[in-house]
């Protein structure tokens, strides 16, 4: 149990945050994920991490008993607020934290909670996600990774893809087909499981833009046992459900700062870029007026964005309307660094060589990653179904060809 929340949020940030950490602000995907075999990017990042451990903060809105904060969701909301202000780095970041930890605080068992939360939060598991298939992208429900009942537990065999940065996690939460009989969604079940299991091997799968996180997962008679199953078996298409409701939103807040960025471009603002590249006119505003224009579309764009992020926070649990956040975040992010090579002009086609300076370079890089952004987590297309029907409740077409 922690030693509870401080009283004053910004009085603690003030006196444990080392000064060092200010203006190296970190996203849901970028910073310390913990792990088996993690390591700190600093000393002092460990001491601010080890000090807000100490107090609940790593998880602040998680209840007191597994660790974590125990603060309501406007406290927890102003302690994100009060780091994004000063640029102090999350003292953790993770899937543990952001997907599966709430997950398992609403459909786990006593005993689930206790093996998984404090493990997360002391930064003891890194964990991934094992969703998409080769042949069930969108079409999620459709997956085939198998699990055959085997005595007290279950037996996998199949393929997953796309498994961010499981060549480094250690623990993994997966959807498996436990029933073929029956409506496709209603033999889907939750499972969570060890990824040192023996049967499991990891690929990483490269990318154009360079470094990947990507992986392609096989499982070949991996055991996994009746524990490992969050909600009930055959019912695990609503705890996917709702897991990827925190995994839309994580997904299209983190990308509408930026993304996962190289440390060269971890100050980048378009509007300074703008300005550094093309000068300012006599009367002091940007020289170019059409960039101009899009710059000061892009930076209202966010702001409004901003906003909404707060919106949807203070309504709870994320619902449908997370959709919102994934898909305008990532719509964002591909206009930002689009609009960023067009301020570079032919220094905008960089990619590698002396001609180019590394900065040329890493935003070609970035430019090209924010595509993917588009894709993982839901399609902008998918997103944009939710939004129509379970949003503004306009009715399914059905299949092409078919009356409505």
């Amino acid at each position: 149990m922690s030693q509870g929340p401080p009283a004053d949020l910004e009085g603690f940030i003030e006196q444990y945050a080392p000064r060092s950490l200010y203006g190296t602000a970190t996203s849901p995907f970028q910073g310390h994920w913990g792990g088996r075999h993690s390591t700190f990017q600093s000393p002092e990042h460990q001491a601010w991490f080890e000090v807000a451990l100490a107090h609940g903060m790593t998880a602040p809105t998680w209840p007191r008993a597994y660790g974590g904060g125990g603060l309501d969701a406007e406290r927890g909301r102003r302690w994100f607020e009060l780091l994004a202000e000063r640029r102090v780095p999350l003292p953790l970041v993770g899937f543990g934290l952001t997907m599966i930890g709430p997950i398992v605080l609403e459909y786990g068992t006593e005993a689930q909670k206790v093996q998984h939360l404090g493990g997360i939060l002391r930064g003891e598991i890194r964990w991934c996600q094992g969703y998409s298939e080769p042949e069930s992208g969108s079409d999620l429900a459709s997956l085939s990774c198998k699990a055959t009942p085997d005595g007290d537990g279950w037996r996998l065999d199949g393929q997953k893809i796309w498994t961010s940065k499981a060549d480094e996690a250690d623990w993994i939460f997966c959807l498996v087909r436990t029933r073929t009989e029956g409506r496709k969604h209603a033999g889907i079940t939750f499972v969570v499981f060890d990824m040192a299991t023996p049967g499991i091997t990891v690929r990483p799968i490269p990318l154009i833009s360079g470094s990947s996180p990507f992986c392609e997962t096989f499982f070949e008679d991996v055991y996994v046992p009746s524990e490992g199953v969050i909600g009930d078996v055959n019912n695990g298409w609503r705890v996917a459900m709702s897991l990827l409701g925190h995994e839309r939103d994580m997904v299209g807040e983190a990308v509408a700062s930026g993304g996962s960025r190289p440390p060269i471009l971890t100050d980048y603002r378009v509007a300074d870029h703008a300005v550094r590249v093309l000068g300012r006119a006599d009367d002091g505003t940007l020289s170019d007026p059409l960039i101009r224009d899009q710059v000061a579309r892009a930076e209202m764009d966010e702001a409004a964005l901003r906003w909404t992020i707060r919106r949807v926070r203070e309504a709870g649990t994320p619902g449908p309307e997370s959709s919102i956040i994934k898909l305008a975040g990532t719509e964002l992010n591909m206009r930002r660094w689009e609009l960023a090579l067009k301020i570079e002009g032919l220094g905008g086609l960089g990619w590698e060589g002396s001609a180019f300076s590394a900065e040329q370079q890493a935003l070609a890089k970035q430019y090209l990653r924010s595509r993917g952004n588009s894709i993982e987590g839901g399609t902008s297309e998918i997103q944009r179904n939710i939004l129509a029907t379970r949003v503004l409740g306009l009715p399914r077409t059905g299949k092409p060809g078919k009356k409505p």
